[in-house]
C-alpha cells in the first residue's frame, strides 16, 4: 500500500491515535510526580560553569516520565516479541544508568561500558542492521549482507545515536523537542511501508514526550536529564533498526540519517573538535550547536526554534525520499545543500556578536 491517503483512511490510525494520547497523558500525569521525587533525592541541576544556561537549581530525571508513559503504551498496544522485549530490557538498563547519572553524575568511561552492554542485549534479542543498501547506486550489488558485521555495526550505531540526543539535550525543550520531530517523522515512514508495530512504537514516543514538553518549554519547571535524553536515543535508534533499516532500497541507508540528523552532525562535529584541541571526545566543552547560537545572539527559545525547523526540514525531505521516487536525488540535494549552509553558518563562521540571552529565560545544559 504506496498510498498514504488510504493509510490515513484505514482503522490503524486510530490505534495509533490512542498509542499516543495514552503515552501522552501518562506521561502528563507522570511529571510533576517525578519532580517531586527528583527533589526528595537530591537529583537537581545546579549551574556550576558556563556552560549551562539557567541561573538556579532545577530538578532532572524528568526522563522517567517519559519512560513510564512510553512503557504504558507499549504494555496496552504492542505485542511483545523477541526483539522488542530485548529493546524495552536495553532500555530500562538506559533508564536506571541515567537515573543515577542524574543523582551522582557518574564518570563518562562506566557509563559508556553499560549503554554498549544495553546494546548488546538489544542486538543479541533480534534487533540487528544484517543487510544495508549500497549508496552506490551504479553498483551492480544492490545490497551489502553484513554477515557477522551485523552485530558490532548495530551495537555502534545504537550507542552513538543515544548519546548524539544526550549531547544536543542543552536548551529546555531542544532534545526532547527534536526527538519528538524525528519520531514523528520515522512514524511516517513506517505508516508509509505498512511497519505498523514500528508505527505503535513511535506514537508511543511521540506521546511521551508531547505530555512532558509543557514542563520542558522555557522556562522549564523540570528537566529530562541523562535519564530522558539517553532513553529517546537508545529507542529511537533501536527502532530504527527494525523499521528503516530493513527496507531494501537507497532510502534505507540516506534516510535514517536525515531523520537523525541533528543530533549525528552535532555529535560528529564535537568529536573532531575535541579531537582536533587536543581533548578527549567525552570531554564536555561549550562548542555544541545550540551553544554556537546563543553565541551568535540568539534567545534560549529563537535558537530551539532554529533547531526545530533544521530538523523539521530533514525530517520532511525524509519522509518525501520514502515515498517518492521522482524527487528523490533533487529533495536529498536541497536538504543537505540548506544542512551544509546552515552548519557553515554556524561553525564555521562563528558568532557575529557576543549576544545576550534573556536575563528571565533560564535554560537545560547537562550534556557532555
Amino acid at each position: 500500500m504506496n498510498d498514504l491517503t488510504k493509510i490515513f483512511a484505514s482503522e490503524d490510525i486510530w490505534y495509533l491515535l490512542l498509542a499516543l494520547l495514552s503515552a501522552a497523558i501518562v506521561s502528563c500525569v507522570a511529571t510533576p510526580l517525578v519532580k517531586v521525587l527528583a527533589v526528595k533525592y537530591g537529583a537537581v541541576d545546579v549551574p556550576k560553569d558556563n556552560r549551562r544556561m539557567h541561573d538556579h537549581p532545577i530538578p532532572r530525571m524528568g526522563g522517567l516520565a517519559i519512560f513510564i508513559g512510553f512503557m504504558a503504551s507499549m504494555f496496552l498496544f504492542m505485542n511483545l516479541d523477541a526483539p522488542k522485549i530485548g529493546m524495552l530490557a536495553g532500555a530500562v538498563i538506559i533508564v536506571i544508568l541515567g537515573v543515577l547519572d542524574d543523582k551522582y553524575a557518574l564518570p563518562a568511561k562506566p557509563k559508556f561500558l553499560v549503554q554498549i552492554i544495553a546494546a548488546v542485549i538489544a542486538v543479541m534479542a533480534g534487533n540487528r542492521i544484517d543487510v544495508l543498501s549500497n549508496p552506490n547506486i551504479f553498483s551492480s550489488d544492490p545490497v551489502w549482507q553484513l554477515g557477522w558485521l551485523a552485530y558490532p555495526v548495530t551495537v555502534i550505531w545504537i550507542v552513538a545515536i543515544t548519546n548524539a540526543v544526550n549531547l544536543i539535550d542543552g536548551l529546555d525543550g531542544l532534545a526532547c523537542g527534536v526527538s519528538t520531530i524525528s519520531s514523528a517523522t520515522m512514524l511516517m515512514i513506517a505508516l508509509q511501508f505498512s511497519e505498523l508495530d514500528v508505527a505503535v512504537m513511535m506514537a508511543a514516543l511521540v506521546g511521551a514526550c508531547i505530555g512532558f514538553l509543557p514542563y520542558n518549554f522555557n522556562p522549564a519547571k523540570i528537566f529530562m536529564g541523562d535519564t530522558g535524553s539517553t532513553f529517546l536515543g537508545f529507542v529511537m535508534a533501536t527502532v530504527s533498526v527494525n523499521g528503516m533499516f530493513k527496507q531494501y532500497a537507497f532510502i534505507s541507508f540516506v534516510v535514517p540519517f536525515l531523520v537523525l540528523g541533528l543530533p549525528i552532525f552535532d555529535v560528529c562535529f564535537a568529536v573532531v573538535r575535541r579531537v582536533s584541541h587536543g581533548q578527549s571526545p567525552m570531554q564536555p566543552d561549550r562548542g555544541h550547536v545550540h551553544h554556537r547560537l546563543i553565541d551568535m545572539g540568539f534567545s534560549q527559545k529563537q535558537a530551539v526554534g532554529v533547531l526545530y525547523v533544521i530538523s523539521a526540514i530533514l525530517g520532511l525531505s525524509a519522509v518525501v525520499l520514502a515515498v517518492s521516487d521522482a524527487v528523490k536525488a533533487m529533495l536529498f540535494l536541497l536538504a543537505m545543500g540548506v544542512t551544509v549552509a546552515l552548519a557553515w553558518r554556524i561553525f564555521l563562521v562563528g558568532p557575529s556578536s557576543e549576544g545576550k540571552d534573556d536575563p528571565n529565560e533560564k535554560g537545560e545544559d547537562k550534556d557532555g
